[in-house]
């Protein structure tokens, strides 16, 4: 279990110190998503999408303020 915490702590890290870079990748993993899926759930997909954007950029914000 403490590998999966590590490498989840390396993610959050990474998507701090990269927020462009972590949005630009959700994006394209909504987008592969919506492929994938035949376009039958592009609802649900962009809302988590928008839910981790907006995840990324409260955090960005929150490194800055800091």
């Amino acid at each position: 279990m403490s590998g999966i915490r590590d490498a989840i702590n390396r993610l959050k890290k990474t998507a701090g110190d990269h927020p462009d870079k972590t949005e630009s990748a959700v994006d394209k993993a909504a987008d592969a998503a919506k492929k994938a899926t035949g376009g039958t759930h592009d609802d649900k997909i962009d809302k988590g999408a928008g839910a981790a954007t907006d995840y990324l950029r409260k955090r960005a914000q929150g490194d800055k303020d800091a």
